[in-house]
């Protein structure tokens, strides 16, 4: 018997259940809000220092080919065989998520042939970094870097500017940081001690001691042996040869002024011979902005960088010196956290310039520089310029009203050389007083 009038009832499509909530990444951090004013901050004080001295800004792409940090950073190096996010992409080319910045801003330099700019190139740039690493203390595996390079400058001056400058933003942060400092010296002393570096480690009773990595490291770059966070690796180091021994004379005297004019402009800094940063491209200088930490047993590192004078010929470009830095900005937000700062605001364009001649003129306008800022005014320098003629046309470029002049009678005679640039007169200052005179030429008393 045939059933009539049945109604057939559809049943409901079973879809998969939602996850009761959505989490970040591990090593992932999301910024709110409420954090922005204090990033603003950070970005703020870098950006104003780094208008203040000539840095212009630049941007590169999250994404590279992976040869371009292969052949940078060193396919040995941590950056390469453990930290980086890499894939091929569906057109089949071997990609990577950015680990570190100097490669890409490289990389533009060459492309873009900024080697026919006036040169110095100083650049500024900003952005997120990816790193598949263990999450450290304000290091997380997408973390933010401000970079500051100069291209086209072999001068010790430039070394100093970048390690003045990285100090200044540290301090306008109001965090008190030192600099620790040593010299990787060059291909014509450096491997000198690295012979001398082997046979030290290849003692037993040091080789015994090494972590596994660094046993690793000893046949694949030894220069990383002493940049190893273990304890016992740490301890070993203390005692291994310095390679502030073996550098060459220019090697030398390239590094003994670097600190004679950090001693000069009193920035703090420290003698560190396991210092190497753990990238193959530094030459000469390396330094990192470090403070005191409560929880780890080194120093927690804001930030560093170096000279790396090969760097943009290896990468297919002409021969051409560079050096710069970068502070990771969660880092630099954690240490003002702990320090209460509270945000300041920003400042105005600038209106004075300051040019030099000689090296004591360039210490005392190094001085100067920071004493007319600190007051509220606003300056333009080029402080690695040996040419008055080019710094005045420097200065007329980026309309300055005055420019205060510091040569060696000046420097003889206590005064400085006031020019104004739109009428041509000049006159003679006390240098002692002239803080006080363009505070109030300028309105800022």
């Amino acid at each position: 018997m045939v059933e009539k009038n049945k109604t057939t009832v559809a049943r409901p499509v079973k879809h998969e259940a939602a996850p009761s909530s959505f989490r970040r990444l591990k090593g992932m951090k999301d910024v709110l809000p409420g954090d922005y004013p204090v990033w603003d901050f950070v970005l703020r004080t870098a950006f104003r220092l780094a208008d203040f001295h000539g840095f212009e800004r630049v941007d590169t792409p999250v994404l590279e080919n992976l040869s371009l940090y292969e052949r940078s950073s060193g396919r040995t190096s941590d950056i390469v065989t453990k930290e980086m996010y890499s894939f091929v992409d569906k057109s089949g080319d071997r990609i990577a998520l950015r680990p570190e910045a100097t490669p890409g801003i490289v990389r533009s330099y060459i492309e873009h042939g900024w080697l026919n700019l006036p040169q110095p190139v100083k650049t500024l740039w900003y952005g997120p970094l990816f790193r598949h690493d263990k999450p450290q203390l304000g290091r997380y595996r997408q973390h933010h870097q401000i970079n500051f390079d100069i291209f086209g400058e072999a001068s010790p001056l430039a070394d100093v500017q970048v390690i003045f400058l990285a100090h200044q933003i540290v301090s306008d942060l109001g965090i008190k940081a030192q600099v620790d400092i040593n010299s990787l010296g060059c291909s014509d002393c450096r491997p000198n001690y690295i012979n001398k570096l082997l046979a030290y480690y290849r003692e037993k009773k040091h080789r015994d001691q090494l972590c596994q990595d660094c046993r690793k490291r000893l046949l694949k770059n030894p220069l990383r042996v002493l940049d190893c966070k273990e304890p016992a690796c740490i301890n070993v180091a203390r005692e291994a040869p310095q390679m502030v021994d073996y550098l060459c004379d220019p090697c030398k005297q390239h590094f003994v002024k670097i600190l004679e004019f950090l001693d000069g402009l009193s920035v703090p800094y420290n003698l560190n011979s396991q210092l190497v940063r753990g990238l193959d491209y530094y030459t000469r200088t390396v330094f990192e902005l470090v403070v005191p930490s409560q929880t780890a047993e080194r120093p927690l590192s804001l930030g560093g960088g170096g000279r790396y004078d090969q760097l943009v010929e290896y990468l297919g470009g002409r021969p051409t010196p560079a050096c710069g830095f970068a502070l990771g900005v969660e880092r630099l937000i954690l240490q003002l956290d702990e320090n209460h700062v509270k945000v300041a605001t920003s400042q105005d364009q600038p209106d004075i310039f300051l040019a030099q001649l000689g090296d004591g003129a360039r210490l005392k306008s190094l001085l100067l520089f920071e004493e007319l800022r600190q007051v509220g005014l606003t300056i333009r320098q080029s402080f690695t310029k040996d040419s008055l003629k080019a710094q005045l046309a420097l200065a007329s470029q980026v309309g300055a009203k005055y420019t205060l002049i510091i040569g060696q009678k000046e420097l003889l005679d206590g005064t400085i050389l006031l020019r104004d640039m739109e009428s041509g007169s000049q006159e003679v200052l006390d240098f002692k007083k002239v803080k006080t005179i363009m505070a109030k030429r300028l309105g800022k008393n």
